[in-house]
């Protein structure tokens, strides 16, 4: 059975499920030491010419499909074919939320749009108990998207980085908590 990943909307964005023909789009903005230095170790930089259609081709796409893995790309409504960042869900006991937006939208909260959306459809259409959010510790603005979410750090590991080896902070939610919060909102 394939995974369907719903388009997504928040008061100012639509979240849309990544697709091969993102690629342009994710290329043209992604590769910036800004965005992706406190995002996993894994990821290429330099970031090749051709990184974003291997990640949708290789890691994404797949992901999705064998139900492991949600992707979508942020888009403001006023504008629907401006993609201005990704927000992602993924099945694992260590991490399963990442995220990042082009510098100049920063600073607006609509990352903490996104999240509240996804958050939502992670506790309410796939039915999960427990999110959790590694970030690295000097990343404040990560920080502060789990705490007005109403997560909660439980620990401190060392994880690598873009930039290298830094403190990570484990940020967790459970689905009652998250549900609790919500009935306020």
């Amino acid at each position: 059975m394939a995974n369907v990943v719903p388009t997504l909307e928040t008061q100012r964005l639509l979240l849309k499920p990544l697709a091969l023909d993102d690629a342009p789009a994710i290329q043209a903005v992604f590769p910036q030491w800004e965005i992706v230095r406190f995002l996993a170790s894994h990821i290429p930089w330099p970031y090749p010419p051709d990184g974003a259609e291997n990640f949708l081709r290789d890691v994404a796409l797949p992901g999705m499909a064998a139900g492991k893995e949600w992707h979508w790309s942020l888009r403001p409504k006023a504008e629907p074919g401006h993609l201005i960042g990704v927000i992602s869900l993924l099945v694992g006991e260590k991490n399963n939320r990442g995220f990042w937006i082009a510098p100049e939208w920063r600073g607006q909260g609509l990352m903490s749009e996104a999240v509240v959306a996804v958050t939502d459809f992670w506790f309410g259409a796939l039915g999960r108990d427990l999110l959790r959010a590694p970030k690295a510790v000097e990343n404040i603005a990560s920080r502060r998207i789990s705490q007005s979410s109403g997560m909660r750090m439980v620990g401190v590991e060392t994880h690598s980085f873009v930039s290298g080896e830094h403190p990570a902070e484990i940020w967790e939610i459970t689905a009652a908590e998250w549900r609790a919060r919500r009935v306020g909102h």
